[in-house]
């Protein structure tokens, strides 16, 4: 039972979060894309400590391109976190 608990609050989070959708008709041309999103996912989190003091501030950017946007940020997050920069001695 608790595993199946425990699924479920894991679960619950990712099936509601792949119900969002940004509104037809908001992204211009000009929204953010791919090299915005990587250098907003290398800031992140510095940005998020900034942003629990300033409300102006956002971490994402809304609205954005979409895809290119999100494949960016993940980018972007892995590089702050040193992902393809650990090496064995």
């Amino acid at each position: 039972m608790r595993k199946a608990a425990r699924f479920a609050v894991l679960a619950l989070p990712i099936l509601l979060a792949g119900c969002a959708t940004q509104m037809q008709g908001v992204v211009k041309p000009e929204a953010p894309g791919f090299l915005f999103g990587l250098v907003q996912g290398f800031i992140a989190p510095v940005t998020f400590i900034v942003s629990l003091f300033d409300h102006d501030v956002a971490v994402y950017a809304v609205p954005n391109d979409g895809g290119w946007y999100n494949f960016g940020f993940v980018l972007g997050i892995g590089g702050f976190a040193g992902g393809a920069s650990q090496t064995r001695r």
